[in-house]
């Protein structure tokens, strides 16, 4: 048996040959990572692994969605803020609709947890989103309504998926109550993000202006500030995800100006040490935990069987995304034009094809699968869990990975390229 211990050196070794493999053929390396997790965790002496959902909610989320906006600039994500609502929140919707659509109907499971499933694959993921595009020569427009879409539609989905959870465990749902519980949860977020983002900036700013704190210190101090708006957002039963967010957004876009440049170009560095870090080890758990969901479902369907469902749901993930992003594109600048009079410039198609093939699905959809109780307020086991963690880890592992390792193609084949002035191309973080 191995250490822990043993175990997180052994997956942060692997998790250093893959990053330097990485570079050298120029492959996102989250694909590279899920696959090595799967390929370790498929080894006859590989040890077993459980995937704590808690641990990722809690110590991987809030960094990882804080350090993402902090980078964001927030003039541009303000410009965007059109698509990026109608893709975080009006796409998960449908997504979930359509991905419940073909979960009942094809692969047979009830309308209620069909619903649990759409909404637990229906936000792409913010660490994917950005670890792919990042290496690709695209317009700014486009990665600023890809980062920003999948820095905030985890709140929308998580929002259904624990009405959708509620509707299962206990048997009540009420649309109205959904409605009012959405709109809550988001601007309570939004708020405790916006009020530790303003005390954040200015106890950063007292530690690096006095002598009281030294480098580590003040390093480790923002370090803790996602992490301080996240939890309280949680425990008032608001999004931590738009705290953490919101948070991210005010002193990524204040550090600059209120901050020496040495402190800040030191907690740059190891930020994205733990970015690195972090990300690591979300993706490549992510390969190992597919050993014990095959062990589960012997005797319950054959493997063509499960790939058949994964297939189907896969589909419905990426073709509703295909569907809505050009009438979500053209449709508002068309009214804004017939209604308003405003000559609002229509997007290039190749653009919004792009956004439409950027959809990867990633840790907060693994998460949530495996944070579904075992067993419903009567004591039942709660309908079709192991389908659920499985149909979601075949959606994870084929938008990661197919549409990971196609989008340079995809870019290439469409004449993708930033506008003459604009820098493209690899960017810093």
């Amino acid at each position: 048996m191995f250490h822990p211990v043993e175990l997180v050196v052994g997956l942060l070794v692997v998790a250093v040959a893959l990053g330097v493999l990485a570079n050298r053929v120029r492959v996102a390396y989250p694909i590279l990572l899920v696959l090595g997790g799967l390929l370790v965790g498929l080894q006859p002496g590989a040890p077993p692994f459980t995937l704590d959902p808690q641990v990722v909610f809690l110590l991987f989320l809030p960094p990882l969605l804080y350090a993402g906006a902090f980078r964001t600039e927030w003039p541009e994500f303000r410009a965007q803020l059109r698509a990026i609502t109608l893709l975080a929140v009006g796409l998960v919707l449908f997504t979930t609709a359509a991905v419940a659509a073909v979960a009942h109907y094809a692969v047979g499971m009830s309308w209620p947890t069909a619903f649990i499933l759409g909404a637990i694959v229906s936000p792409p993921d913010a660490v994917a989103a950005m670890a792919v595009t990042q290496r690709l020569r695209v317009p700014k427009t486009v990665t600023t309504i890809l980062e920003g879409e999948s820095l905030v539609n985890d709140a929308a989905a998580l929002v259904i998926l624990r009405l959708a959870v509620a509707a299962v465990a206990v048997g009540t749902f009420s649309l109205a109550e959904a409605g009012t519980q959405f709109l809550i949860v988001s601007a309570g977020g939004i708020a405790v993000g916006f009020l530790g983002g303003v005390v954040a900036v200015r106890v950063l700013r007292w530690l690096d202006r006095t002598d009281l704190a030294d480098t580590k210190t003040f390093i480790t101090a923002t370090l803790l500030v996602p992490f301080a708006v996240y939890l309280p957002a949680e425990r008032l039963h608001v999004s931590g995800v738009l705290a953490a967010v919101t948070a991210g957004f005010w002193v990524g876009n204040r550090c600059e100006a209120v901050f020496r440049h040495e402190s800040y170009e030191e907690a740059r560095a190891v930020w994205e040490w733990v970015e690195f870090l972090l990300n690591s080890l979300v993706f490549i758990l992510i390969g190992f935990e597919l050993r014990d969901m095959l062990d589960t479902f012997a005797g319950q369907f054959t493997f063509p069987e499960l790939l058949g469902h994964a297939a189907a749901v896969t589909g419905a993930v990426v073709v509703a995304r295909l569907l809505w992003v050009f009438p979500g594109a053209y449709v508002p600048r068309w009214l804004d034009r017939a209604v308003l009079g405003v000559p609002t410039p229509y997007p290039p198609w190749q653009w919004v094809a792009v956004v439409g093939w950027t959809g990867m699905r990633g840790v907060v959809s693994l998460a949530a699968a495996l944070a579904l109780p075992e067993r419903t307020a009567d004591g039942r086991p709660f309908p079709d869990r192991d389908l659920i963690q499985f149909l979601t880890f075949g959606v994870i592992f084929a938008t990661l990975v197919g549409q990971g390792l196609t989008l340079p193609l995809v870019i290439r084949g469409l004449g993708v390229e930033p506008p003459p002035g604009e820098a493209g191309g690899d960017r810093a973080g």
